[in-house]
């Protein structure tokens, strides 16, 4: 109910302040492992997704959210606890390892799980090349990829800029990627999930229509 009534106050500001317009929603299956793969401008790339998604979206957080002391440590704690985003220790070696270790238990108890393949926020506003994390994780987990592109959040929060400005935004989810192909076709696994992360790229790249990093 928590999670409900937080999810709802935040679509309330949301549509108030940065006006979101959606397309493709059709496209995340209502139920059943799913991974939705975004470009990544801003930190609010992580509330705005969930806000307009109709499933619970579950996205890594740094563990610092999970960490702070005091009134303000408190209530991110409840409010990324709530949201039931997943800490990570970004300091931690096998840190990656681990985020795909939750991210895959998140999937096989047929949830949806959210992720940028570009590793980090693009700083240049152009689209970098996809990390295989989000192969790895679609063929483990035998989850389709929706692919997402996010328009306007790095207007909204400017890199070095502490406080958000409104901005109208858009969210775009294109038709999911069946990993079917990659798991059938003999390929070995690391050109299969190199395969399916470009595959993934590209299609964000048309939805976002961002200049590729060379």
């Amino acid at each position: 109910m928590t999670y409900r009534v937080l999810k709802l106050i935040l679509s309330l500001l949301a549509f108030a302040l940065l006006r979101p317009r959606v397309t493709g929603l059709n496209n995340i299956p209502r139920r059943g492992p799913v991974i939705l793969a975004s470009n990544h401008l801003s930190f609010i790339d992580s509330l705005l997704i969930p806000i307009v998604s109709p499933r619970h979206v579950t996205f890594l957080a740094k563990a610092e959210y999970f960490t702070g002391t005091g009134l303000r440590g408190r209530v991110s704690r409840w409010f990324f606890t709530t949201l039931g985003h997943i800490p990570v220790e970004r300091d931690d070696p096998r840190a990656g390892q681990r985020s795909l270790e939750d991210a895959l238990d998140v999937l096989q108890r047929g949830g949806a799980f959210g992720i940028y393949p570009e590793g980090t926020r693009s700083r240049d506003g152009r689209l970098h090349k996809g990390r295989t994390g989000v192969a790895w994780l679609a063929l483990a987990g035998h989850a389709p990829v929706v692919p997402v592109a996010v328009c306007g959040t790095d207007k909204v929060q400017p890199v070095g800029a502490r406080l958000p400005r409104i901005h109208r935004v858009t969210v775009h989810f294109g038709t999911p990627i069946d990993p079917a192909r990659q798991i059938t076709s003999g390929a070995r696994p690391a050109q299969a999930r190199r395969e399916l992360t470009d595959e993934v790229m590209a299609s964000i790249h048309r939805l976002s229509g961002q200049e590729l990093a060379v």
